[in-house]
């Protein structure tokens, strides 16, 4: 558990030393989209930690060490973010973080959207597996009984 906060945070921090680098000859966002990748994962790994942690075991549920390292790793967190926020905006103009971010939820949502219509497709697709087995097995079942029915009536005739 300790090593997932320990990566989060680093990989805040090799993000932010990474955007720090690069963004004076930058020339486009494009240039530093890897270490805003990893800044926006390194906090999300730190945030799933937190809320992981919000019903620890009987062990880890006071224990101050734990909660006071992963408070203060959120506040880090975020004040990396904040960091980057002005630096990106001063480098390529007011805003343009924000642009970053909204573009990102739009396309999380839209993931996230896909998805949900792959899960329903598939489930339509199962059903209506499961409606023409139903009705194979009525007509098989159907045919075999009128077979054994002629073949009945063929023995008592003869």
């Amino acid at each position: 558990m300790i090593a997932e906060t320990l990566a989060g945070i680093a990989l805040v921090k090799s993000a932010v030393d990474g955007i720090k680098s690069a963004i004076n000859t930058a020339k486009d966002v494009g240039e530093i989209a890897g270490y805003v990748d990893q800044l926006f994962e390194g906090e999300k790994q730190v945030q799933q930690k937190r809320a992981k942690s919000a019903y620890p075991g009987i062990g880890d549920q006071f224990g101050v060490s734990n909660i006071a390292s992963e408070v203060i790793d959120a506040k880090l967190a975020q004040e990396k973010m904040q960091e980057m926020r002005n630096l990106i905006d001063l480098r390529f103009g007011p805003g343009t973080w924000q642009s970053i971010v909204d573009e990102r939820a739009r396309r999380i949502q839209a993931a996230r959207e896909a998805a949900a219509a792959e899960r329903r497709k598939k489930l339509a697709e199962a059903k209506e597996f499961e409606e023409t087995m139903k009705q194979v097995v009525l007509v098989t079942s159907v045919t075999v009984v009128a077979i054994g029915f002629f073949i009945f009536l063929f023995a008592v005739v003869l």
